[in-house]
C-alpha cells in the first residue's frame, strides 16, 4: 500500500514539503492573479499573510504589482506588512509607482507603507520617472 497512512515516517517530510511548495504556489498565484476570495478564504486558515518566494516577493508584493487593489487591502487586513522588502530591496509602494498603480498605492498608504523604505524607495522611483506629483505627494506625508 502506498497510501498516506502506510509511509515510512522518513517519507513524510518529503511529501510534506511538496504539499507546502504546492500550497505556497497557489498563494503566490492568487495573489498575482487578484483571486481575492481565494488567497483571503488561504489567509483565514491560517496561511502566512507575509510569506516570500524564492525573490522574496511577498503576497503583497505580487498584488500590487500586478495591480489588485482589493487584494492588496485583504491581505493588509490579515496583518501584511506593506513595507517588507524583496531581495532586491524593492517595496510594493515602489513597484506600484513604477506599475502606476493608482489604486493600489492609495491601499498601501493607507496600510501603513512608508515612500522612503526600500531601495529605490517609492519616492525616489517616482522621480527616477518624473512622476512629479507622486513625489510631492510622499514627501507631504
Amino acid at each position: 500500500m502506498t497510501d498516506a497512512a502506510s509511509r515510512q515516517p522518513a517519507d513524510a517530510p518529503a511529501v510534506l514539503d511538496a504539499e507546502v511548495i504546492a500550497l505556497a504556489g497557489k498563494l503566490f498565484d492568487a495573489a498575482r492573479a487578484g483571486e481575492t476570495d481565494a488567497l483571503s478564504g488561504y489567509l483565514a486558515a491560517g496561511a502566512p499573510a507575509d510569506l516570500t518566494n524564492d525573490r522574496g516577493d511577498t503576497l503583497v508584493m505580487l498584488a500590487a504589482y500586478h495591480g489588485h487593489a482589493a487584494t492588496v487591502a485583504e491581505l493588509l487586513r490579515h496583518g501584511a506588512d506593506p513595507n517588507l522588502a524583496n531581495d532586491r530591496g524593492q517595496t510594493p509602494l515602489a513597484g506600484a509607482v513604477f506599475k502606476g498603480a493608482e489604486d493600489v498605492l492609495g491601499v498601501l498608504l493607507a496600510g501603513g507603507a512608508d515612500p522612503r523604505a526600500g531601495t529605490p524607495s517609492a519616492v525616489d522611483t517616482a522621480r527616477m520617472f518624473g512622476k512629479n506629483d507622486l513625489v510631492a505627494r510622499f514627501e507631504a506625508r
